[in-house]
């Protein structure tokens, strides 16, 4: 299994190019700077928070059938906060395969410094679930790609019935962020030429978005939240989620749409800044709106 790459983050500034092949350099004045990865400037990524904060990128070998880089997903990693910020990461046609939940432990990234994580999972006994943010379920393509998605890095505190779902007795419900998940499932492009970039996360910078802090350390985000872009033949389309996580509310009827939101909206949300390795003109025209039919919503 090939380690994480650990890549601090100084600043972001428009003189390198967006790292799509085929694309002429065009206006882009809020990219991210490549310091020692140039992953950091693949579309999934937002800008970069910078500051105490760091970027973990996660790569298997062996798998550039999938991904020509090798990359799995990534991770902003707030070493302060001991909390993951978001993960991002692409879909492409043939990701499902045979590994699936390959491992139901939760492991910290053995290349992390000890000092920037806690010192044991306080998941357990919390009365939160170990809520994936990068899903196994999107990562079935090979054993290292699933196994990674474990670690606590790419984990956030959800309730189960946010995260969960439950077939029996009088309680049955699927939770929202499941639902969420298995409707971008639903968007993985079928061409090979196709790609589907997806950045989500929790909400963890202010007090007014955090539930509470388990024995006062690992934070609760009140505010879960999903950016898609989606790069396909006719050019490019983005959609938002945004969703308040309940204790006792399945909310299994609420159609999606009511959800739904435009980047643009995301952005003043979560005060993180989506696709800025788009140039700009697309960026400010794939962000301010959104078509809710053309993403099979209802």
């Amino acid at each position: 299994m090939l380690p994480c790459l650990l890549l601090i983050i100084t600043s972001c500034s428009n003189d390198d190019n967006n790292g799509e092949e085929g694309e002429k350099e065009e206006i882009n004045l809020n990219k991210n700077k490549v310091t020692t990865d140039a992953a950091v400037t693949r579309l999934e990524f937002p800008r970069l928070k910078g500051g105490n904060s760091i970027v973990l990128i996660y790569r298997t070998k062996g798998d550039k059938q999938y991904d020509k880089d090798e990359i799995n997903y990534c991770v902003e990693w707030d070493c302060s906060k001991k909390s993951q910020r978001w993960s991002c990461y692409q879909m492409h046609q043939g990701y499902t395969g045979n590994y699936s939940r390959v491992t139901d432990k939760y492991y910290n990234d053995p290349n992390l410094s000890s000092d920037y994580y806690w010192d044991e999972d306080y998941f357990y006994g919390s009365g939160y679930e170990h809520g994936h943010i990068c899903p196994n379920a999107d990562r079935k393509y090979s054993y290292d790609a699933n196994y990674q998605t474990f670690y606590l890095t790419n984990m956030q505190p959800q309730y189960h019935k946010f995260n969960g779902y439950s077939n029996s007795g009088q309680d049955q419900g699927e939770g929202l962020w499941v639902r969420m998940e298995d409707q971008v499932r639903t968007w993985t492009p079928r061409a090979k030429t196709d790609t589907l970039y997806v950045c989500k996360g929790g909400t963890i910078d202010n007090e007014s978005q955090i539930i509470s802090r388990i024995q006062g350390k690992l934070i609760v985000p009140k505010y879960f939240f999903m950016a898609c872009l989606l790069k396909n033949s006719e050019g490019y389309r983005a959609i938002g989620f945004w969703a308040e996580q309940k204790k006792d509310d399945w909310r299994t009827d609420d159609p999606l749409s009511l959800y739904a939101v435009t980047i643009d909206k995301l952005e003043e949300l979560t005060g993180i800044d989506f696709f800025c390795n788009l140039p700009d003109d697309i960026e400010n025209k794939v962000e301010s709106s959104i078509a809710i039919k053309a993403w099979g919503l209802k």
